[in-house]
């Protein structure tokens, strides 16, 4: 009988957009439901498979989006939010094969749900940029999401620390201001999209944070210097502010924390 982790490794290695998202909606309602059962017998592939029309860049070979409040600013901007919640089906999935074995079946089901709801957005924000005349595919995106997931990937705790409360935390701080342009334009649609999401982001960091200090507490760690640690270690980027001090609040991410980092 299939089990879970061989349900997320096809699911990760289906590269259609759409298949993925019914795929990854599929595992997660029938585990739910009892019919696929725990078990961790697959190994997680070192790529999820993506699109064969996606061409990806490097960071810092990315084009400019073109001139604020264009259409082919809007389009950019839609596509790449697109890409990061396409990645973070990967992530989330990743991260219940991966390490869900030595973390319990309250990792499990927690991150199960975050794929869940990330295959929800990528579902509304592909349907928006329809609207707009677009596909997911038409935009060159990049890897660093996916980067991340590489370097982390021996260590359930280094991957809490740096995706949930590094990755996704960011996405709590640009947010907002993302939200009051696309209202600035008129775009009441993509606003109900973003609120949306922003409200679900909130609820994945605190997972990430929540199973981030049961990883410590069962390694004898201290949660604020193990995860300075590890952000120094395994994070290239940098943590600047402004911060969205609220939304971390409410998503178990103290100011001291991330402050001890900048």
């Amino acid at each position: 009988m299939t089990d879970l982790s061989q349900a997320i490794h096809r699911a990760l290695l289906t590269g259609d957009a759409r298949g993925k998202v019914m795929a990854t909606r599929a595992l997660v309602r029938d585990w739910r439901r009892g019919v696929l059962p725990t078990g961790f017998s697959a190994r997680m592939p070192d790529h999820p498979e993506w699109p064969e029309r996606l061409v990806v860049l490097p960071p810092g070979k990315m084009p400019k989006r073109g001139k604020a409040g264009s259409e082919r600013n809007r389009i950019a901007l839609w596509h790449s939010l697109a890409h990061i919640e396409f990645v973070a089906i990967d992530l989330a999935l990743d991260i219940v094969g991966r390490f869900g074995a030595g973390m319990g079946d309250d990792f499990v089901a927690d991150f199960l749900g975050v794929a869940a709801e990330e295959a929800m957005h990528f579902a509304l924000i592909e349907r928006h940029l329809v609207a707009m005349g677009a596909d997911y595919g038409d935009l060159p995106v990049h890897a660093g999401l996916w980067l991340s997931a590489q370097e982390t990937a021996h260590d359930a705790g280094a991957r809490l620390a740096i995706v949930p409360m590094v990755l996704e935390a960011r996405g709590l701080d640009v947010t907002p201001a993302t939200l009051e342009r696309v209202v600035s334009q008129g775009d009441l649609r993509g606003a109900k999209i973003l609120q949306r999401i922003l409200d679900d982001e909130i609820r994945h960091v605190a997972a990430g944070a929540r199973h981030f200090e049961f990883y410590c507490r069962t390694h004898g760690k201290e949660p604020k210097n193990h995860w300075k640690m590890l952000v120094n270690r395994h994070f290239k980027g940098t943590l600047t502010p402004p911060f969205n001090d609220s939304a971390r609040l409410a998503a178990g991410l103290s100011r001291d924390l991330y402050e001890s980092v900048v």
